[in-house]
Parts: C-alpha cells; sequence; structure tokens
C-alpha cells in the first residue's frame, strides 16, 4: 500500500455503490483516508474545495433518495447554491456519494467503476457486490 498518491472517499458504509468504490481502491494496492462523511459532516469550506475540484454545482452533488431534501424544498429548481449547501452542512445525507479525491481530480463515482478514471493503478479486474465483474 502507497500513500504516494493520495486518496480520499467520502464514504457511506451502508450504501454498496460506496462499498464497492472503497474495495476497488483497496484492490489497487492503495489505503485511501476513509471519510465516513454521515457521522462526521461536512464544512461548508470542505463542500466549497469539493464543488471547486469538480467543476459542479451543489445540486450535481445532492442526492434525493432517503434524504429530507424534498421536505427542505431543495428539489425545487428555484432552491439556490447557498440553500443546498446550508442544508447539506446541516444534514450530511444531502450529499451523494461516494465522492473520491486523488491527484488526478475529484469525483462522485456513481457507478462505482468510475473511480478508476481517478487511479494510477487498477485492478485488472474486480468483482462487484452484485456479481457484477469489472475488467480494466
Amino acid at each position: 500500500m502507497t500513500d504516494a498518491f493520495p486518496i480520499t472517499i467520502y464514504h457511506n458504509p451502508k450504501c454498496g455503490t460506496s462499498r464497492n468504490a472503497l474495495a476497488m481502491i483497496e484492490a489497487a494496492g492503495y489505503a485511501p483516508e476513509v471519510v465516513e462523511y454521515v457521522k462526521v459532516g461536512w464544512s461548508r469550506p470542505q463542500l466549497d474545495a469539493i464543488l471547486a475540484g469538480m467543476g459542479a454545482a451543489p445540486r450535481e452533488i445532492m442526492r434525493t433518495k432517503g434524504t429530507p431534501a424534498e421536505e427542505l424544498g431543495l428539489t425545487d429548481p428555484g432552491a439556490s447554491d447557498e440553500a443546498i449547501l446550508a442544508a447539506m452542512v446541516e444534514h450530511p445525507i444531502l450529499v451523494n456519494r461516494p465522492i473520491v479525491v486523488t491527484p488526478k481530480g475529484t469525483k462522485l463515482c456513481r457507478p462505482s467503476e468510475a473511480v478508476l478514471e481517478l487511479l494510477d493503478k487498477r485492478p485488472e479486474s474486480f468483482t462487484k457486490e452484485d456479481g457484477e465483474v469489472v475488467r480494466h
């Protein structure tokens, strides 16, 4: 395992996509920093940095399924970026997962094999939890 290529994964262990992305990173020989963001929460500067790294708007990383997004009015097209970001700080579950940061970039890795684009070395093949084999 190496830290010459630092990797951070914003991870939710209850999410199969997140578990698969983490397992692919580890199968490639990396020891990533794993941030269970639902437990530790987000700061506004963290979210700003992630969005800047992705070149994305808050709505692009907002999770609506299984979250209070609709009740908070965040799915309304008129909801501002400021309102969405404030809600993400207050309700960490509103941020979709997994988000992976490496020297190659920052990305919301859905589907999980999108993480492979961010790695310098990749496993030749990987079997996801559902049995799907990913070959690279």
